[in-house]
């Protein structure tokens, strides 16, 4: 059966990191959602400016549409995607009969902020990581992750925990 497992988070929090290694640990191909953001997308957050809900709505969509085809083509995926909001992830999950995990990497404002500064290649600044947080709304019904470890000590946790809910199903 196929599946899809999202990696969610706020900017910084090692969506992409854990995701990549989640998905080469599990032999499940890899996408980011950061690659879905029209090129406005990208140049507003660069320039500092937050995203709206009208900026994310065509990106949520596209993703959307990559995972269904996906899906209906047999395939599993494991992506990486802020879906900070309750109504991004209902979106991203809309008529998808495949099983759906959600994976919430969970960090401090303080902790992620660090690793922001400490990151050299990508568009979001730290400065936008307040607007992250304030958009947040932590999901009810995902695995929880701290961010409190390496990424090959979460790499194996996700592992562990998603197993868990395969034997479940």
């Amino acid at each position: 059966m196929s599946r899809v497992i999202y990696i969610m988070g706020v900017a910084g929090s090692g969506k992409s990191t854990i995701g990549r290694q989640f998905a080469e640990a599990t032999s499940l191909p890899f996408y980011d959602g950061d690659d879905f953001h029209p090129d406005a997308n990208v140049e507003k957050m660069a320039a500092g400016q937050p995203l709206t809900d009208e900026d994310r709505a065509d990106w949520l969509a596209a993703i959307h549409r990559f995972v269904v085809e996906k899906l209906e083509a047999g395939e599993s995926l494991v992506l990486a995607c802020s879906a900070l909001k309750a109504r991004y992830r209902a979106t991203l999950s809309a008529g998808i009969e495949a099983q759906t995990t959600w994976i919430y990497l969970e960090g401090s404002y303080n902790l992620i902020k660090s690793r922001m500064e400490a990151r050299r290649d990508h568009f979001m600044p730290p400065a936008l990581l307040q607007s992250q947080f304030d958009a947040l709304e932590p999901p009810a019904d995902a695995v929880v992750l701290s961010i409190d470890a390496a990424p090959e000590v979460l790499v194996a946790r996700l592992k562990e925990r998603v197993a868990n809910i395969q034997r479940s199903l």
